[in-house]
């Protein structure tokens, strides 16, 4: 089941926000006005020890006491603000969970994301509000794919509107020139021989890898106005824009910058080996 937490935390922030509004508007200063009341009722109200001070805070915590669901409200409502601006308009967490993005990104590693690399967007609604820069070749971004529009994914920027995208023999190329590609090893693992390279899609290089026992999949596209083409840095262990093809602009969460912590399992150590910025 998949959580909805940007709807969740925008219900309570103005839910919260909307309780505290109306009591401060409708219901303080009634309050107010029965504790100015109660002491000149119990004039020695503020002596400790005394009956009027026992009978005024008795009263008073009966008749003109805050409501519980007002102090939470009160109490919770700048947090979640926080919270609420700082994860939808700034800076978010995510964890890894595929193998898609290996070897840049492992399983259980946490990322950081800018939210507001590629503009503003209004959480739930997700329009743009304030334009700001625009996904390049070579970046890292986590989105909405257009199969599964409730479930962040992550991969690599391999072509932006208007670029010609071809994948012949597991060789990449834009507009028709080649991608450079340096292989640095190769591993074996179980029925699986990586190859692992680098790849220069811009002025920075990334890891990306390929199975040698995997037959290649071969494509040409043109990446549509307003789209983007994405594809896993493992690119024969991937369900990227080759499998439900290009992702609208609509559906852009943010840039993913740096690795903050693994943490494989629960069970496991939390590890800070791999901390640093996302190539």
């Amino acid at each position: 089941m998949n959580i909805d937490f940007p709807l969740i935390l925008v219900i309570l922030v103005f839910g919260s926000g909307l309780i505290w509004l109306l009591d401060a508007l409708f219901a303080a200063r009634p309050r107010q006005a029965r504790i100015a009341a109660l002491q000149k009722q119990f004039p020695r109200w503020d002596q400790e020890g005394t009956a009027d001070a026992k009978r005024f805070t008795e009263t008073a915590s009966r008749t003109a006491g805050e409501p519980a669901i007002v102090e939470y409200a009160r109490s919770f409502f700048p947090v979640l603000t926080a919270v609420f601006v700082l994860r939808s308009f700034l800076f978010e967490p995510f964890q890894i969970p595929s193998s898609s993005m290996v070897p840049t990104l492992e399983v259980g590693d946490y990322i950081l994301v800018n939210k507001y690399a590629y503009g503003l967007r209004l959480p739930v609604l997700r329009h743009e509000a304030v334009a700001i820069g625009k996904p390049e070749r070579g970046d890292v971004m986590v989105f909405f794919p257009p199969h599964q529009n409730k479930t962040y994914y992550i991969k690599r920027v391999i072509g932006i509107p208007g670029d010609v995208i071809q994948y012949r023999n597991k060789q990449l190329s834009v507009n028709g020139e080649l991608v450079p590609k340096e292989w640095l090893t190769s591993v074996s693992e179980g029925r699986s021989r990586y190859r692992i390279g680098m790849e220069t899609l811009t002025n920075d290089p990334h890891l990306m890898q390929i199975d040698e026992r995997r037959p290649s999949r071969d494509f040409s596209v043109v990446v549509k106005p307003g789209h983007y083409f994405m594809m896993g840095d493992n690119r024969d262990n991937s369900s990227d824009s080759r499998v439900w093809g290009q992702v609208p602009e609509k559906d852009i969460v943010g840039k993913a910058i740096a690795i903050w912590m693994h943490w494989e399992t629960f069970l496991s150590v939390p590890s800070f080996d791999r901390v640093g910025w996302i190539d």
